[in-house]
């Protein structure tokens, strides 16, 4: 190897794939394997002799019957793989490619970053109900102790997030680069050697950037492969020399990132290397004159994201021009109404709380967390909810909505919402509007093994609370002012998910009876004091109505206009 190849270029930098630690995680403890590869090499020569002579691939079925877990965790982790893997894969959700599978029952060995606890815990201690039976022990503020805090340097930054993943990497990438190796004639560290297709495989956990924003195809980005003739397969490379080069160009990011993490009494974040985000989010205010981009004129390696951050009693509108990027966070956001009108392939709602939360099209997989009394709309391909409580989600999901943590009194409903470009967004990103498996949750324990905190004994066994459905007189459509959308040749009209027949009924009947009312109202001979008195009955009526149902919000967002 020459002086050139042996370091990594000075403006490349690799970086872990963030959607992977934040989407891909499942706690299910039959999948976590500390011994490194001593269990999982077995298990990935099992699966190479059982894969379909047809495709080449893995059903759940065969991964259920060798990893010895219940169908529908294995359809699970089938379906957790696809939401996770790179955009330029071609992806099944019945079906997994052995190493794409392997490397992500090593990634469930991954500890999460704990945050740093508050300084001042008498100031929060009477904001979150201690119920939960290990309180003291959650990994993370609830969300109004996150609104006490007042600052962001109580939870892992951006940049603390990057460097933990990179030094995970760093430590596993033996063990990783081992799983994907093959042996030939020799002897040591010679007999392992990688070819480009299994070297592929290695972008599932990296990425590489040019110039801190330019994505990088991974066989061109490292000098084993670089410029390989298509017609004539790459020679394979020694396992060890792969390894040099990817540690020395870990360890080089690893310092990049360190550099720009600030220190824990600053509590503020230079991450624009980091991110491209989007226009910081402005109050009462909305873009005209976009244009809606399609998914596809969109980077594959983008590491672009968008965040809603830190509303407060306000509104945010966000259409496709205003996001950059396919990932978006809401975090910390307070008695607020949050419009997401665009297409995207992965959304994160964390931390908030008395808030409405309408997520456009997510056609990757969408993690609610930490939140308290919200509202989440949203028509997406997958949905997390993890350690929430009152909420309400009004759900378009083509997968079984996955529940887990420590939740209390939860709902969820039928989607109830559309914009005008809400369909174009959909088949963007890949969403079937004619499957709805809002009321099919699948729940699983409240004990994550992901996180870095210990448990009190016997904890593990406890199930997590699921979800009940919202009552159908309980259920309205929730109205986007059309305002907010650009207008498109073939607009969404109604509801793109055809509502249960319980549902339907009862918006039938309540508008029956509003019309009624209405009628009843014009024919009756009132005099002027009656009218009086009938006009504050209605008004006083409505009031309950509108802080009951949580709409109070969204008319106090409209009246700011």
């Amino acid at each position: 190897m020459n002086e050139e190849e042996e370091n990594p270029k000075p403006n490349l930098l690799l970086l872990p794939r963030r959607e992977l630690f934040e989407h891909g995680l499942l706690p299910i403890p039959k999948l976590v394997f500390s011994d490194g590869t001593l269990t999982l090499a077995p298990l990935r020569d099992q699966l190479l002799l059982r894969r379909s002579p047809e495709s080449g691939l893995v059903s759940a079925e065969t991964l259920s019957e060798s990893l010895q877990i219940s169908h529908d965790h294995a359809e699970l982790v089938v379906e957790a793989l696809a939401s996770v893997l790179p955009l330029d894969r071609e992806v099944s959700e019945r079906e997994a490619d052995v190493f794409d599978l392997v490397l992500f029952l090593y990634l469930q060995s991954y500890k999460r970053l704990v945050p740093r606890g508050h300084k001042d815990s008498a100031a929060v201690a009477d904001v979150w109900p201690s119920t939960s039976a290990f309180d003291g022990c959650l990994s993370a503020l609830s969300p109004l102790q996150l609104v006490r805090s007042n600052s962001r340097r109580f939870m892992p930054s951006q940049a603390d997030e990057e460097a933990h993943q990179l030094s995970y990497l760093q430590k596993h990438m033996p063990n990783i680069l081992a799983l994907l190796a093959e042996s030939v004639e020799g002897e040591g560290e010679e007999a392992l050697v990688l070819t480009l297709e299994r070297f592929q495989h290695l972008g599932f956990f990296i990425q590489f950037v040019q110039n801190e924003s330019e994505g990088v195809l991974l066989s061109q980005a490292v000098p084993f492969f670089a410029n390989s003739d298509p017609d004539m397969p790459a020679v394979p490379v020694p396992a060890v020399q792969v390894l040099d080069w990817i540690s020395q160009s870990i360890a080089a990011s690893l310092e990049r990132v360190l550099e720009k993490t600030p220190s824990k009494e600053k509590g503020s974040i230079n991450a624009a290397y980091l991110d491209m985000t989007a226009a910081n989010a402005s109050l009462n205010t909305w873009s005209h004159g976009c244009s809606s981009p399609s998914n596809a004129a969109m980077p594959t390696y983008s590491r672009c994201q968008a965040f809603v951050e830190g509303i407060s009693k306000s509104y945010v509108v966000k259409r496709p021009c205003d996001i950059k990027g396919r990932s978006l966070k809401v975090l910390n956001c307070q008695e607020s109404v949050i419009y997401i009108l665009a297409p995207l392939s992965y959304a994160t709602v964390y931390g908030c709380s008395d808030a409405t939360v309408v997520l456009g099209a997510v056609g990757k997989a969408v993690r609610v967390e930490h939140c308290e009394r919200v509202q989440v709309i949203t028509a997406a391909r997958r949905i997390c909810i993890a350690n929430c409580r009152e909420g309400v989600f009004f759900l378009g999901v083509n997968q079984r909505p996955l529940i887990l943590g420590d939740n209390h009194k939860l709902k969820v409903a039928p989607y109830n919402t559309f914009y005008p470009l809400l369909e174009e967004h959909m088949s963007q990103v890949g969403i079937n509007a004619s499957v709805n498996k809002w009321d099919a949750a699948l729940v699983l324990g409240m004990v994550d093994p992901h996180d870095s905190l210990s448990h009190p004994a016997g904890v593990s066994d406890v199930q997590a609370e699921s979800a009940t459905c919202l009552h159908p007189d309980q259920f309205t459509t929730f109205l986007i002012p059309k305002w907010f959308a650009v207008e498109s040749t073939q607009p969404t009209i109604d509801n793109p998910f055809p509502l249960p027949e319980t549902y339907m009924a009862s918006i039938k009947r309540n508008h029956s009876i509003s019309s009624d009312i209405q009628q009843v109202i014009r024919n009756a001979q009132l005099e002027d004091n009656q009218k009086r008195d009938l006009s504050c009955g209605l008004h006083a009526h409505f009031k309950d109505w509108l802080y009951a149902s949580g709409n109070i919000r969204q008319l106090h967002c409209l009246q700011g206009d």
